[in-house]
C-alpha cells in the first residue's frame, strides 16, 4: 500500500508543469543581417523590422556588402549606406559602415571578436539554407558560437505587388529603362522626392546607362534567366578560373566546377561555396572593363584586360599565395 507522501509526489510528477520563464529560441547576444541594398527599398524595411524583432532586447547590426560595379551594384558603399540612413531612420545607427565587413563571415567573426557567444542571422526564406549551411559549417573555424540560428525574413516575390515584392532588381531595372515613376514607388516616402531624384540619377551615373548598354541579364537577371543562362552555356560568363563574387554573402572565389544553373568555387581562404549562376558576379569584369565574351586571345581587347589585371590586389593575392606553396614544397 502507497503511503501518502508517495501518492502525492506520484500525482504531482505525472502533471506537465509549464516552465515560467522559457527560453526565447532567437535569444541571442546579436542579430545579424548581410545583404548588397542596391538599391535600398521598401522591401528592405520589412527584412529591418524583422531583424529587430527577432534581436528583441539584444543588439542588432545590418551590413551592406562593399560590392560596387556598373550591373548589379551601382552604388558605392558610401553612398549606398549614406541614402539606407535616411530611408531607415529608426534602424540608422544599427546600419553599419564597416570597410573590413566585406562578407557574412567578417560580420560573424566580428561579433564573435567582440564577445558575442551565440547569434542570428536573418536572411530571405529563399537564401535560409544557403546561410545555415555555410555558417555552421565554418563555425569553431573562423569563429567560435555556442549556437547560430539562422531565420527567415519571409516569403520575397519578386513577381508580385506591393511592398513586399519591391526588389533592387526591380528598381535597377526602372533606372534602365529611365522610368522614374516605377522607381519611385520603391524608394520609401521618408526620403523627400528631390532626393529619390538624386538617387534616381546616382544609380543611373553608376551603370553608366548613357554610355554603356548594359543587357537585362547583367543588370537584373531574374527578369532575363534565359539571357543569363544562354550566355553561361556559350562559355562567355562563369568559366571554370574566373572569379566571382557571391551576391548574398559576399565571398569572392575562383571557380573550380561547373553545373547546370550553378557553380561551386573556392576563396583565398579555401572557403568552398556552391552559388546559382544569378547569384553571382564576375568581379574581373568590373575591375578591366573588358566583357568576358570580348577578351579573345591577340586582340587589344584581351590585352587591356590582361594589363589591368596584372596589378590587381585579388590577382596579387592569388599570385603571392601560389609562391609561398610552392617555395614551402621546395624547402
Amino acid at each position: 500500500m502507497k503511503s501518502f507522501s508517495r501518492f502525492i509526489y506520484e500525482a504531482v510528477s505525472s502533471q506537465t508543469v509549464a516552465n515560467p520563464n522559457p527560453k526565447d529560441p532567437n535569444d541571442a547576444d546579436m542579430t545579424v543581417a548581410f545583404g548588397r541594398f542596391n538599391p535600398p527599398t521598401t522591401g528592405h524595411e520589412r527584412l529591418f523590422k524583422k531583424v529587430k524583432q527577432v534581436a528583441g532586447k539584444g543588439n542588432y547590426e545590418i551590413y551592406p556588402s562593399r560590392s560596387n560595379d556598373p550591373k548589379k551594384n551601382p552604388l558605392d558603399p558610401d553612398t549606398k549606406i549614406g541614402y539606407m540612413q535616411q530611408m531607415f531612420p529608426d534602424h540608422a545607427k544599427h546600419i553599419m559602415n564597416n570597410p573590413n565587413a566585406k562578407t557574412i563571415f567578417d560580420a560573424l567573426k566580428g561579433a564573435n571578436e567582440r564577445g558575442a557567444k551565440s547569434v542570428n542571422i536573418v536572411v530571405g526564406q529563399d537564401r535560409q539554407k544557403e546561410f545555415e549551411n555555410l555558417a555552421n559549417k565554418y563555425n569553431n573555424k573562423l569563429y567560435k558560437f555556442d549556437r547560430i540560428n539562422v531565420v527567415s525574413a519571409g516569403d520575397r516575390d519578386p513577381d508580385g505587388e506591393g511592398i513586399s515584392a519591391m526588389s533592387a532588381s526591380k528598381l535597377r531595372k526602372a533606372a534602365a529603362d529611365d522610368d522614374f515613376d516605377t522607381f519611385r514607388t520603391g524608394i520609401p516616402q521618408s526620403l523627400k522626392d528631390d532626393r529619390a531624384r538624386e538617387l534616381y540619377a546616382a544609380i543611373q551615373k553608376g551603370m553608366k546607362t548613357k554610355k554603356q548598354q548594359n543587357e537585362m541579364w547583367q543588370i537584373a537577371p531574374k527578369f532575363d534567366w534565359k539571357g543569363l543562362r544562354e550566355n553561361y552555356m556559350n562559355g562567355n560568363i562563369f568559366r571554370v578560373g574566373d572569379i566571382v563574387e557571391n551576391d548574398n554573402t559576399g565571398l569572392i572565389g575562383k571557380i573550380i566546377r561547373t553545373g547546370a544553373n550553378h557553380i561551386i568555387a573556392v576563396t583565398e581562404e579555401n572557403i568552398m561555396f556552391k552559388s546559382w549562376i544569378k547569384d553571382i558576379t564576375e568581379k574581373f569584369t568590373e575591375i578591366s572593363g573588358v566583357p568576358s565574351s570580348q577578351r579573345e586571345v591577340g586582340t587589344d581587347a584581351h590585352r587591356e584586360y590582361v594589363q589591368r589585371l596584372a596589378h590587381h590586389p585579388i590577382i596579387l593575392n592569388f599570385i603571392n599565395k601560389s609562391r609561398k606553396k610552392r617555395a614551402k614544397s621546395n624547402a
